[in-house]
């Protein structure tokens, strides 16, 4: 009977291992009035508050759980690098 119950543990665990989880990037966050939103057009740049020497905030279904940098991969993707583990991954 134990052996069922560590099969079962295992299944249960590749299970949720294969769950997909979303990944966003923050850059920055600016608040803006709506008369400013709507005066945005094609070519208008929206100053963020995040400084460029400042970590960005990655996120797994929308938590928090990392800062990083930003990088450029085979010159024309971008990727980010985790520089700070702010939850735990497993919390997710």
């Amino acid at each position: 009977m134990p052996d069922e119950t560590v099969i079962d543990t295992l299944k249960a665990q590749e299970a949720v291992q294969s769950v997909p989880v979303e990944i966003s990037v923050v850059l920055g966050r600016a608040d803006l009035r709506v008369h400013q939103l709507l005066k945005l057009g094609r070519g208008a740049v929206v100053e963020l508050e995040q400084k460029i020497t400042e970590p960005i905030e990655i996120f797994a279904n929308g938590i928090l759980i990392a800062k990083g940098e930003v990088n450029i991969i085979d010159g024309d993707k971008i990727g980010v690098t985790f520089t700070e583990i702010v939850r735990s991954l497993a919390a997710v």
